[in-house]
């Protein structure tokens, strides 16, 4: 491959070496088509074969090519090598998470947090399938398609300076994706998830820094999503307060 070169600096971390991080530069060719994501492989399949990260799509899609460059979280297939600034690409494994080896995380800590919130449509009876399908209008549709576009990247957590003090704290994907269902038609499990974003480890420990929705690479918008539920979950005090309980719904 000719062309231009380029050097990857990147926080390499073998377990097994009971160590701490360490950092390994590579210098490699690279054209102007090339993204972050091609400059790994190519390390890894003509360089180092052990250097480790996580990839699938390249497409933007599948959420698991995230990773730190030069400070920034970012999806590495997104990330053109030529608009890296600096001659230097420094590549890290996201922050706020347990590293398993080189650039791949753990989010078992994330899964949990997004099972407590019921990522799914919840119904209180099932009408019979006989009476045919659960029709939205597009209006319906739009009031949560933002939020539905999210691909559990984690970005949005890497960049949160709240759930990097405190990971007690619910965290920007797992309440945007609550939202998208709280404000589906179809869905009757607004109850149970304000109870549990309403807790102190949840929407109210957010301090609207915004970094979780400048880095999101779908747009989700996840600080907006928060400040949302916040609107909802007071409402939800409120009818607790005001109103006998066979009214507060």
């Amino acid at each position: 491959m000719a062309g231009k070169q380029v050097v990857f600096r990147v926080k390499r971390y073998r377990p097994e070496g009971g160590g701490e991080p360490t950092w390994q530069e590579y210098t490699i060719p690279y054209t102007d088509d090339m993204v972050v994501l091609d400059g790994l492989n190519y390390i890894k399949d003509q360089v180092d074969p052990t250097l480790t990260f996580r990839w699938s799509c390249r497409m933007g899609i599948c959420g698991s090519c995230g990773a730190r460059v030069n400070g920034a979280p970012v999806l590495t297939c997104g990330l053109f090598i030529k608009d890296v600034r600096g001659r230097t690409v420094v590549v890290e494994p996201m922050s706020n998470f347990p590293i398993i080896k080189d650039l791949v995380v753990e989010f078992d800590d994330f899964m949990d947090k997004l099972q407590s919130v019921k990522p799914f449509l919840v119904r209180e009876a099932e009408k019979p399938v006989a009476e045919g399908e659960y029709l939205q209008t597009p209006e319906e549709v739009d009031a949560y398609k933002q939020q539905s576009m999210c691909i559990n990247c984690m970005l949005c957590y890497s960049a949160c300076p709240v759930y990097g003090a405190s990971d007690h704290f619910i965290g920007p994907a797992a309440s945007a994706l609550a939202y998208r269902y709280i404000r589906d038609s179809r869905d009757e499990g607004a109850e149970d998830r304000l109870h549990v974003l309403s807790r102190k480890t949840g929407i109210w420990e957010c301090t609207f820094v915004g970094e979780c929705s400048v880095v999101c690479p779908k747009d989700v918008d996840p600080a907006g999503a928060i400040q949302n539920l916040k609107v909802l979950a007071s409402m939800r005090q409120m009818r607790r307060l005001l109103l006998p309980k066979s009214a507060r719904r």
